[in-house]
């Protein structure tokens, strides 16, 4: 058995898309809504109607806390061999999925696995470029910090625009790629992950329970390192990746409020990591 984790937030259409891609497999799976309340009445029916495991959390909780619910449901009703958790933006391309992680874990062994991400821009990538160190942590909240600055005023953010549109006029933004073989041991995007039974039984939690938006990949690296995990990238395991569609929606005609959103929650994740590298250097 293999149970699929959705986390919902606004977007019903693509929520349903994802359903419908998980329906196409052709081996046993369970399918685990979890709405960090956001759902309508009659976009509650129409979700009843796919699955009947509807989480409705009364507030939102964001990425980490809403998936945990999610996975602590799936793991106490299916017991399942894996866990497979996925934005409500993500489209599986493959209707033999859970074969493929069946014949991945059969060669590895993987605590957790990273598939190909597709997209229409090629900015969601495995391996995930993911910060390993507490230099390169420290570095990157100044970075966010005076980009927070910048977003908080509408004149800098212009000047910022403006630059940005002149510089790649000039030169064309560069984007990283999936890589082009499956190797081991590296840090995977959290768009779309897929956890073994070895590795859930060994934790009380999935993802680092206090994080509310972005960089809870870099937890999970942090986590596999110090406790010698098996991580995985499989090139030959794809997923269609509508990169950033529900919030998006949430801040539409809004870009400015957005990327200031984006920013500060990133700080605050990455603050929250800063202390954790700390205080296991001090033990």
């Amino acid at each position: 058995m293999t149970s699929f984790v959705i986390l919902h937030y606004k977007n019903i259409k693509d929520t349903l898309e994802c359903i419908k891609s998980i329906k196409n497999q052709t081996e046993e799976y369970s399918i685990i809504i979890v709405d960090n309340a956001t759902l309508t009445k009659k976009e509650k029916e129409k979700l009843e109607k796919e699955t009947k495991d509807l989480i409705c959390n009364k507030e939102n909780l964001g990425y980490a806390k809403g998936n945990n619910i999610g996975c602590a449901y799936a793991i106490k009703k299916y017991h399942p061999d894996f866990l497979v958790v996925l934005n409500n933006d993500i489209v599986l391309t493959q209707t033999d999925f859970i074969s493929k992680i069946k014949n991945c874990y059969h060669k590895t062994k993987f605590d957790f696995l990273g598939p190909k991400i597709l997209t229409d821009h090629g900015d969601s990538v495995n391996p995930f470029p993911a910060y390993k160190t507490l230099e390169e942590v420290q570095k990157a909240m100044k970075y966010h910090k005076k980009l927070i600055k910048i977003y908080q005023s509408k004149l800098l953010t212009i000047l910022l625009n403006t630059y940005l549109k002149l510089k790649y006029m000039i030169k064309k933004p560069t984007h990283l790629e999936n890589g082009k073989k499956s190797q081991e041991g590296i840090a995977v995007h959290g768009c779309c992950i897929i956890f073994s039974k070895k590795y859930y039984e060994k934790y009380s939690d999935i993802f680092y329970n206090d994080t509310f938006l972005y960089h809870e990949e870099e937890f999970l690296e942090y986590r596999r390192q110090k406790d010698n995990l098996i991580s995985y990238y499989d090139e030959s395991l794809e997923v269609f990746h509508k990169e950033g569609a529900s919030l998006n929606l949430s801040y539409e005609n809004q870009n400015r409020k957005k990327m200031l959103f984006r920013n500060q929650e990133i700080v605050r994740s990455l603050s929250l990591l800063e202390n954790v590298m700390l205080e296991e250097k001090e033990v």
